[in-house]
């Protein structure tokens, strides 16, 4: 863990709160009383949809837009997400009925789902389509996108440098909490570390509402496998550097879902967004109620599992 001064924000209008799309594959009634519990909370936007495995059939397109549409009574912003990782044909159908869904804006997670929704409807362009430089940003901004979502692995001074030149119309959000989703693949891990083929994986997600842990032979925590997805093992937070994303003018800070203590935690990152000098004492509190220990290595140009801690 590494010490560091920050400078004292400049004045900017605080961040919104979003909540991203769900990771894991929960049971339906779960799902259900989970988004019926955020409907009470401080977040502002809420995304929703299945981005992560076609197999995961708890919650049909149409449930989504029940839990969409009672969001949005709830007074607040909803965006529908598509699957990172297309590998057939219906897959490919779902993707075109989330982008043509023609209610609510959707959050642009491949190249096709850009393909559908560029120059027609605006869109978010997702944290997995590697936008990296200021000539990507005014690309995307040219095909619709109001807001675009950081890659999880770029850092605060790189960020900086895109703030200071993307298109006004553009808005930026950063994931700042849950645990990092990392790679995606063809094969399921979760099934193969279970030794079942990915066509009879058993729905074996369903028993792991945080991702499985996986160690290495000495013992310590290595990765979180989830399905096709692999994670950091580590919770990614951004609690204490509230500061930082003040003063880069960052409109929108992401929150993944975690099975327990959700609610808790959008608490402590709503109080933070109002009381930036005090998002550090908050981090301890934050700790206690995550899944894992924290790190925030990519955004200070650290190791992804390191912990960085600021003083103000």
């Amino acid at each position: 863990m590494e010490m560091i001064a920050s400078s004292a924000p400049a004045t900017h209008a605080m961040p919104r709160l979003a909540l991203g799309p769900p990771l894991y594959y929960w049971p339906r009634a779960t799902m259900f009383a989970f988004y019926e519990a955020m409907a009470d909370t401080a977040l502002d936007i809420v995304y929703l949809g299945e981005t992560v495995c076609s197999r995961r059939h708890e919650l049909r397109l149409a449930d989504w837009l029940a839990i969409a549409r009672s969001l949005r009574n709830a007074g607040k912003e909803v965006v529908l997400s598509t699957q990172v990782l297309l590998e057939s044909g219906g897959d490919v159908s779902t993707m075109h009925k989330v982008t043509g869904n023609g209610d609510f804006i959707v959050e642009a997670n491949d190249m096709g789902a850009v393909r559908q929704l560029a120059g027609h409807v605006p869109f978010i362009a997702g944290p997995h389509l590697n936008i990296f430089n200021a000539d990507t940003l005014r690309l995307f901004a040219q095909w619709g996108a109001t807001r675009w979502v950081m890659p999880l692995e770029m850092n605060r001074d790189d960020l900086a440098t895109l703030q200071a030149e993307r298109p006004a119309s553009l808005a930026t959000e950063v994931f700042a909490f849950g645990r990092l989703p990392l790679a995606f693949s063809a094969r399921c891990f979760t099934a193969r570390h279970l030794d079942l083929p990915k066509d009879d994986c058993r729905f074996s997600c369903l028993a792991h509402p945080d991702g499985l842990l996986m160690k290495t032979r000495e013992g310590e925590d290595f990765l979180v496998l989830n399905g096709i997805q692999t994670q950091s093992s580590r919770v990614y937070n951004l609690l204490a550097d509230m500061p930082d994303l003040t003063r880069l003018r960052v409109d929108v800070l992401r929150l993944s879902p975690q099975s327990s203590n959700m609610a808790g935690i959008i608490d402590l990152f709503d109080v933070a967004r109002h009381e930036a000098t005090g998002a550090g004492r908050a981090l301890a509190d934050a700790c206690a109620l995550q899944v894992a220990p924290a790190c925030n290595g990519y955004w200070h140009g650290r190791p992804g599992l390191d912990h960085v801690v600021q003083t103000l």
